[in-house]
């Protein structure tokens, strides 16, 4: 199931508020006060599983790499690599093959 983008209260009244989530806190307020036919809060019913929490949505662990020794340490089965934005193209071609040869998943190719 998928989870409800939670907008702040009143995020369509004022520009300025934008529609990142703020708990409401207002003494009267309606949200607030779970009253039918408000918009859902965050709780922690929302929450993912504890064994997927944290996970890329293809499943694996998002580990980021920088050189080749980081991407050796790398488990194929569980852990996939995310290239740092640092790494220039020479040494990014270098990553792509070894990670090739030794099985691992890169996330941004």
């Amino acid at each position: 199931m998928k989870k409800p983008h939670f907008k702040r209260q009143e995020w369509h009244r004022y520009k300025k508020l934008g529609d990142k989530w703020r708990k409401a806190r207002g003494k009267t307020s309606k949200r607030r006060r779970y009253e039918a036919r408000k918009p859902a809060m965050p709780s922690i019913g929302y929450g993912s599983p504890k064994d997927r929490r944290g996970l890329h949505p293809s499943g694996y662990q998002d580990v980021l790499v920088s050189n080749l020794k980081e991407l050796e340490k790398l488990n194929p089965e569980t852990q996939a690599g995310r290239i740092s934005s640092t790494v220039g193209n020479r040494k990014k071609e270098m990553i792509l093959e070894k990670a090739t040869e030794l099985g691992i998943k890169i996330l941004n190719k």
